[in-house]
């Protein structure tokens, strides 16, 4: 009897754990709904879809239709015969969409567009970012916002804070580098500011006579962070040994890669999804030997159209210094009081600004 009761005892706690195993939700409730306040599940990230990936791409190249072969009517001069032949159109190679690494998941682009305030705190001169208090520069933004949603509805759009983190000077400083590296209590103001706003921001770099190999390690900790992202300036690199200001500056493939890379090691050690670097360009000679920077799928490349004037102006420059050196995505910035000092220039629209080969997939206002 007593063997009977120990194994119905047994049996029974057999069967208790293995419904435990089966169907755990009917023991939730006693053990642990008080700790269920403490988790935090967080969202899933989806795995890259590749097609949809490859698919976007072609729709931002916004290559022309191929044309179609012609037909021509030529008469023999002796017979006066007449006989229609087929001329094929010329074979037109396209430089967009760049075949590169696969992004990991939840990379913004280009899914997404980013649209950008870009400034500094300290100054109502270098951009829109620090030109107006805090809650008009935000209304300003979204207005923005909202106007590139219409203009293209197939694609979300993120706002960003672009805000110059190391900014170019015309003195030399106590280190004789010719910048000024932001203190943290700025850079934390912008990041509350983005917080408001749901948005992304982005911690650009004017290196003066430093490098980006210097600079970039001593604000590791909110590249740290998911929502921050990279802006390189080569206008304000200064290698020549010329002070910021007097002449253009340059970075070269390598110096991208080092920054690329930095980012990447970044994002693998503390499980981040891809970064986003900025490289601002208006010149050929601001960025060498274009064809050696690798983008990775940590980190995604921008090469932004970067100069100012009217609208023919502007295009002219994207088409001859972004389309031919093709990299990964593409930037146009927009600036509220440059583009438009030559009477009769208006600001290029969204819809205008969308006809360009390739489509800009972020967009920076000054």
């Amino acid at each position: 009897m007593k063997k009977n009761v120990i194994w119905i005892f047994l049996t029974f706690i057999f069967l208790l754990i293995t419904l435990f195993f089966i169907l755990p939700e009917f023991f939730v409730g006693v053990s642990y709904k008080k700790s269920e306040q403490n988790i935090i599940v967080m969202p899933s990230i989806p795995p890259l879809d590749t097609v949809a990936y490859d698919k976007k791409l072609e729709e931002l190249a916004n290559n022309p239709p191929p044309q179609k072969p012609t037909t021509k009517i030529v008469k023999d001069p002796k017979t006066g015969e007449e006989t229609t032949i087929t001329i094929e159109p010329k074979t037109v190679i396209n430089l967009w969409p760049v075949k590169t690494a696969y992004p990991n998941r939840g990379a913004i682009l280009p899914f997404s567009r980013i649209v950008a305030y870009y400034g500094n705190l300290y100054s109502k001169q270098m951009g829109v970012l620090g030109e107006y208090p805090e809650n008009e520069m935000l209304a300003k933004l979204d207005i923005e916002v909202k106007k590139w949603e219409e203009a293209d509805p197939y694609i979300p759009v993120i706002p960003a804070l672009h805000y110059i983190a190391v900014v170019a000077q015309d003195s030399p400083g106590a280190d004789g580098k010719y910048r000024f590296r932001m203190p943290d209590k700025e850079i934390d103001k912008v990041l509350a500011m983005a917080e408001k706003a749901n948005a992304i921001v982005f911690l650009d770099f004017q290196v003066g006579f430093s490098t980006i190999q210097i600079e970039l390690p001593l604000f590791e900790k909110y590249f740290k962070l998911s929502n921050v992202h990279l802006g390189m300036d080569p206008e304000f690199s200064m290698k020549s040994g010329i002070r910021p200001g007097k002449v253009v500056g340059t970075y070269d493939a390598a110096d991208v890669n080092f920054a690329a890379n930095y980012l990447a090691k970044i994002v693998k050690e503390n499980n981040l999804p891809p970064k986003v670097l900025v490289v601002h360009r208006y010149t050929q000679k601001m960025l060498t030997n274009y064809q050696d920077i690798k983008p990775l799928p940590q980190v995604q490349i921008v090469m932004h159209m970067d100069g100012w004037g009217a609208m023919a102006q502007k295009i002219g420059t994207y088409k001859n210094f972004i389309y031919p050196e093709p990299i990964q995505f593409t930037g146009f910035k927009l600036f509220y009081k440059n583009d438009i000092k030559t009477a009769g220039t208006a600001l290029m629209t969204p819809d205008e600004v969308l006809k360009l080969s390739p489509q800009p997939i972020y967009i920076q206002y000054q």
